[in-house]
């Protein structure tokens, strides 16, 4: 495990500045533009579920850690895709004129 973590030390120094960095823009996000920004930014992952299916299809039939993983990441990048097109529809419903 130590031989690990040193052989990939750069890499988890750039994971853990990612998530500070991630915090603290995500952190001055006022509210208004919270909604819109997550909206569209869940749309994105839709490349997640292109990389998870590239995994799936490039694992051994026997590496069921690369399949399991590679299928939760098609269902949870696919609900979050789902999920960030119901929010922006609801958010632009409420601009729209109301018919009486």
């Amino acid at each position: 495990m130590l031989e690990w973590i040193t052989a990939n030390q750069q890499i988890i120094y750039i994971v853990i500045l990612m998530i500070f960095v991630g915090i603290e823009v995500i952190g001055h996000v006022p509210s208004v533009l919270h909604t819109p920004l997550m909206s569209g930014a869940n749309a994105i992952h839709g490349v997640v579920i292109i990389g998870s299916i590239i995994v799936m299809g490039k694992a051994q039939p026997d590496n069921y850690l690369a399949l399991i993983l590679g299928f939760l990441a098609v269902i949870v990048g696919t609900l979050n895709v789902v999920g960030g097109f119901v929010v922006t529809d609801r958010m632009l419903k409420m601009f729209r004129k109301k018919s009486k």
